[in-house]
């Protein structure tokens, strides 16, 4: 095989059908996308995990992709090419995504050139893979929807995962209370690591009682709820007044007592990066990329997996205990 027809190929993750991670196909003779007008080519290093990934593919989610596509949208890697009208990047320089058009779970990605990120030098790519969605997604829910403001009160569920550590660094960074949960005692390390003021174990019968007994009567301003499909009933005895709920993840229904928002005037509000405006991406990207700058956005990754292993990659996101850090896929 000449140089030139080996170049052209390249290996991809594919979902022919919707269904479990058994759908996950790793092929090695996909196509290299090429960048069009606005696009860039990306050699992917590292593609971020993410448990809407497994949504989607399950066919469950409000966003089904045409069949079959490649998943992943949180690429790190180095421009490989441009497309036209391009001038914001070139070939080689080190970049990070919060979405792709191709695919990231892939040797090669292809993205819009305005969800493209410079990547900093003082993150490696893994770090780079682990800052779109859980950093854009811990802003949103955080500032553009949650309206949060210095000196109040942040309870992060679900600490220790992705978006979880994200939320804890950006809220600490911006003066707030941060509190955590997580589910072992490396979990709740990492948190207090990562800018939580005091941490609380979620598999503890009590948890609850103990943040009450550590809020006493205030109640907490803002709670960020990876899965409101166990914790939001419970999350409603612990708001303030005019506290709110924000909604980040979701693995099925609830029942609630639509009392307990009236007693306190409190919000349950949706957070879904997908339905930012573009001004919205920007005001993240500019905050976080000064973060990044000033030091204090330092993702931490947890588990990697070749690509080969992405279907225990799927298997693990959901049903693995304790998350610590962003999961990655390299390629």
């Amino acid at each position: 095989i000449t140089m030139a027809a080996t170049r052209s190929v390249m290996r991809a993750v594919r979902v022919f059908e919707f269904g479990g991670p058994e759908v996950l196909k790793l092929q090695s003779d996909v196509l290299i996308p090429h960048p069009k007008e606005d696009q860039v080519l990306i050699k992917v290093h590292a593609c971020g995990v993410n448990p809407v990934e497994t949504y989607i593919r399950s066919g469950n989610y409000a966003r089904k992709p045409a069949l079959p596509y490649t998943p992943g949208s949180d690429v790190a890697g180095v421009i490989e090419g441009v497309g036209e009208h391009v001038t914001a990047f070139k070939k080689g320089d080190r970049v990070f995504t919060i979405g792709t058009i191709s695919g990231g779970y892939a040797d090669y990605a292809v993205a819009a050139a305005n969800r493209v990120f410079p990547l900093s030098d003082k993150l490696d790519f893994r770090q780079g893979a682990a800052i779109g969605i859980p950093y854009f997604t811990a802003y949103r829910a955080l500032f553009q929807k949650g309206r949060a403001k210095a000196g109040e009160s942040v309870l992060v569920h679900g600490a220790s995962g992705g978006v979880g550590i994200a939320t804890c660094q950006i809220a600490r960074a911006c003066g707030l209370k941060v509190l955590g949960t997580a589910g072992t005692e490396e979990g709740m390390n990492m948190v207090l690591r990562n800018g939580a003021h005091q941490a609380f174990n979620h598999r503890e019968a009590n948890y609850i009682g103990k943040i009450k007994e550590y809020m006493g009567t205030e109640g907490v301003d803002i709670i960020i709820e990876m899965l409101s499909n166990v914790n939001l009933a419970t999350d409603l005895q612990l708001l303030s007044y005019a506290g709110r709920v924000m909604v980040v993840g979701c693995r099925g229904p609830i029942e609630i007592n639509p009392r307990d928002t009236m007693s306190k005037e409190s919000s349950i509000i949706g957070v879904s990066l997908f339905l930012a405006t573009e001004e919205e991406r920007r005001q993240c990207a500019t905050a976080l990329l000064d973060g990044v700058e000033a030091g204090w956005l330092k993702p931490v990754v947890g588990s990697e997996y070749p690509l080969e292993k992405v279907v225990k990659a799927h298997e693990d996101i959901i049903h693995s205990s304790g998350a610590q850090g962003k999961m990655v896929l390299l390629p």
